[in-house]
């Protein structure tokens, strides 16, 4: 069968999950029951997966499906967007979730317990034409415009800063529960409010903020009623709660409340979100840090951008 015809899978297994291989031989035994024409390969780490998209896309497939979670999606979606037009239009995505954040996947109802489902709804190909969010900036090595994309959500400030002190602790504990609980120790020496200056729509926001997220999608709970396909970002922008108030703010977060909190504010734009200054904070793109986005920077929404394979 012509490669066009076959899915390219990249299984991406967990990090310091033992005996991760038990959930591929799951997922191959499904697709081999139902007798699915595929191609695998799985990566060496999360930033080899977009050295193999790119291989796989070169190669002519034209469905890859992302065995991953948010990373691997994201590094496959900019690995597409190397791409032309026309490459672009004629791939289409899917995605078994199989991470540590599987916000993207859960939104179309895929989840890691029902494997079945998931695999079923991918044979049945039910592809939609989805947004897609991109922050542009100037890198300061190369003195070029780049591009990131994004599924999900991009955060500036503490979710970034959390994101951050998780990838460093991640290094010297080596295991994801311990480094979390780690970085979340380390947090209350660092600074909980970043000095921010950017606009939304017609309104200039020039004050210290606490955390900023600009979502595509769900954004981790903080923007819980973005979808990825009405040509609008969702923004959540938090202020710096009193203690109490923070932990208030988490239990809110946890049961999809989130902007019922006093110190959250919600917009909704078609337009894109400038940066001017960003002081003490980083900026995260679908759960992955990047310290060399700085500002002045802006994020924006490409409307039915991508093809994907949804529930």
């Amino acid at each position: 069968m012509e490669s066009s015809h076959r899915w390219a899978i990249i299984y991406c297994p967990k990090q310091g999950v033992r005996r991760s291989h038990k959930r591929w031989e799951h997922i191959k035994e499904l697709l081999d029951e139902r007798q699915v024409q595929y191609d695998f390969v799985q990566s060496e780490s999360l930033d080899s997966v977009e050295r193999l998209s790119r291989m796989i896309i070169s190669n002519g497939y034209e469905t890859l499906i992302i065995v991953g979670g948010d990373s691997a999606l994201n590094r496959a979606l900019n690995a597409l967007h190397s791409f032309d037009d026309e490459t672009r239009d004629r791939v289409v995505f899917g995605v078994i979730p199989n991470g540590r954040g599987n916000d993207f996947a859960s939104f179309w109802n895929f989840t890691e317990d029902d494997d079945e489902k998931t695999i079923e709804a991918l044979i049945q190909r039910r592809v939609h034409k989805i947004d897609v969010g991109v922050i542009t900036y100037t890198d300061a090595q190369k003195n070029q415009p780049e591009r990131i994309y994004f599924f999900n959500c991009v955060n500036v400030g503490l979710v970034a800063n959390i994101m951050n002190l998780k990838y460093k602790t991640y290094r010297i504990f080596g295991l994801s529960a311990l480094s979390y609980f780690a970085s979340m120790f380390l947090l209350l020496f660092q600074r909980m409010e970043s000095k921010m200056s950017f606009q939304i729509n017609e309104e200039r926001i020039q004050r210290k903020i606490m955390s900023v997220c600009v979502g595509n999608c769900r954004g981790y709970g903080q923007t819980p009623n973005a979808v990825p396909y009405n040509g609008m970002l969702d923004v959540s922008v938090i202020s710096a709660p009193k203690t109490t108030q923070l932990f208030r703010g988490m239990w809110l977060l946890f049961t999809r409340k989130f902007l019922n909190h006093r110190d959250v504010k919600a917009y909704r734009t078609q337009r894109s979100i400038h940066f001017d200054e960003v002081k003490n904070g980083y900026v995260s793109v679908d759960g992955k840090m990047f310290e060399r986005i700085t500002a002045p920077f802006k994020i924006g929404i490409l409307p039915e951008r991508v093809n994907f394979i949804i529930s």
